[in-house]
């Protein structure tokens, strides 16, 4: 795998996802609760810290929990819960070690069915299925991964031209897209949970009323 992208939006971090399985399986898995830019500059962070060109999961896996918590959390933090997304990655690294002796490239090599490759995404730890289908559709989309029905497998993800996730980012005018794109269903999401508890309010509210209004 040597490509070009632009997730980081910076360029030795992006070299580094292009041209690296396991940095781009890392960098997904930091795509949580921080900008996506800042998780997926966390590999090149990462392997600085380790002294490496490129991150390896048998070294990863090995290594103390807390000393790579503590790497994690040098200043700059890798995340925002450095502890917690450092025992991932070793989760992600060591399950990688067991199934494809540590090539992380094996999880898709050869793979020509896209809901099977689906499958072995959502089987990573850390990864659940809307995770796992934003990576599909990043393979698909920018990593010259095309098995067999990926866009069907990756949902709304795999669509052409989505902006819906970092699959969609290839510079600073996509992202900013896919940016808006997630503030507006954070604020969708924010406005239903809003109506959802006004309407169980109201209930609440209505049922005391008739109680009361059936008392002697």
């Amino acid at each position: 795998m040597d490509v070009t992208v632009h997730l980081a939006q910076d360029p030795e971090a992006d070299a580094l996802l292009g041209r690296s399985p396991l940095a781009a399986l890392v960098g997904m898995l930091l795509d949580q609760q921080v900008p996506m830019e800042w998780a997926f500059k966390g590999p090149r962070t990462i392997a600085d810290r380790l002294g490496a060109d490129d991150l390896d999961a048998h070294e990863i896996a090995a290594r103390d929990p807390e000393s790579f918590a503590a790497l994690l959390s040098d200043k700059p933090a890798v995340h925002r819960y450095p502890g917690s997304m450092a025992k991932r990655i070793q989760q992600l690294c060591q399950y990688l070690v067991d199934h494809y002796d540590g090539d992380a490239e094996g999880v898709w090599r050869g793979v020509d069915d896209g809901r099977e490759l689906l499958r072995r995404l959502e089987d990573l730890p850390g990864f659940g299925k809307q995770k796992a289908q934003i990576f599909l559709a990043l393979l698909g989309k920018q990593l010259g991964v095309t098995p067999q029905g990926w866009r069907e497998a990756a949902g709304s993800y795999g669509e052409p031209r989505a902006h819906r996730s970092v699959a969609d980012i290839t510079g600073p005018e996509s992202l900013a897209k896919v940016r808006a794109f997630k503030q507006e269903m954070k604020a969708a999401a924010k406005t239903a949970k809003a109506s959802t508890g006004t309407k169980a309010a109201k209930s609440v509210k209505s049922t005391k009323t008739a109680k009361s209004a059936k008392k002697p």
